[in-house]
């Protein structure tokens, strides 16, 4: 477990702080463990949404394959020959 070492104030509305003392509440911690929670969760959807984003672009920058289909004979003797293995009759 980290140690706390940094303090912080907000300021919410009625509305906001009901509702963050009802998660807290319904869920047996403190308003400020409900909060760190939040942050925590909300830091690391954007972290997965950065590296999803950096992973779009790099497919993007890809370039497109002279023959976006290959027939199915070709594609097919390229996998077996990555397996070593030999097309069966």
């Amino acid at each position: 477990m980290s140690t706390l070492s940094r303090r912080t104030q907000i300021l919410l509305d009625e509305e906001r702080y009901a509702r963050l003392e009802q998660a807290a509440q319904a869920s047996g911690r403190s308003v400020a463990a409900v909060i760190r929670d939040a942050i925590d969760a909300k830091l690391a959807r954007d972290e997965t949404a950065g590296r999803r984003r950096e992973a779009v672009d790099w497919l993007l920058a890809q370039p497109a394959p002279l023959d976006p289909e290959p027939e199915w004979a070709v594609l097919k003797a390229e996998m077996l020959d990555g397996f070593g293995a030999s097309p069966a009759a």
